[in-house]
């Protein structure tokens, strides 16, 4: 009795995750320079999410200092910060291992970065191609999305805007 109510239970609670979960979001991903896998449904589910196409080699790379700043003000009141890593505007390095030194070692970040992916045009990944349809594709690296925890665009920025502007902040404390 005891291992079915277990089981009605594991189900119940993945039928209330799915359902909190936008359709676009609900995906599995690969970290950066890593096997393992991010399920980014259960990752973000009733939270809400700052997404970010990031690259190592470019002005606004800086930037990591401030997103991973946010993760660490917000992360425990249900902000998930998210960086994709692009070589769609050619600032990206080739070898995957490159860009997670410049992410991790150069920078500390903790919050979580996928492998890298397409941004912009007829390749982008999925996420990017939501965002897009629900805004605007990114122009140039460091583009920044705040998304609500039902998965809807709140807003947009672009690289000139730094993570931690007060337009930023306070969007996000708004959402939270």
């Amino acid at each position: 009795m005891r291992l079915i109510m277990s089981a009605l239970a594991l189900t119940f609670s993945a039928s209330l995750l799915a359902d909190s979960c936008p359709a676009w979001l609900d995906t599995t991903k690969r970290k950066l320079h890593a096997s393992e896998q991010v399920d980014l449904c259960q990752l973000t589910a009733g939270k809400a999410v700052l997404i970010v196409n990031t690259a190592s080699n470019c002005g606004y790379t800086p930037q990591f200092k401030q997103l991973e700043q946010l993760h660490k003000e917000y992360s425990d009141q249900g902000l998930v910060v998210i960086g994709m890593p692009s070589d769609d505007f050619f600032q990206e390095e080739d070898d995957e291992s490159k860009t997670a030194d410049v992410c991790y070692r150069n920078y500390g970040v903790s919050f979580t970065m996928l492998a890298p992916g397409a941004v912009r045009g007829s390749d982008a990944d999925p996420i990017f191609k939501e965002l897009a349809k629900q805004g605007g594709a990114p122009k140039w690296n460091f583009y920044k999305y705040l998304v609500d925890s039902k998965g809807n665009l709140v807003d947009y920025w672009s690289p000139r805007t730094e993570p931690t502007d007060e337009e930023i902040t306070k969007k996000i404390n708004e959402l939270l």
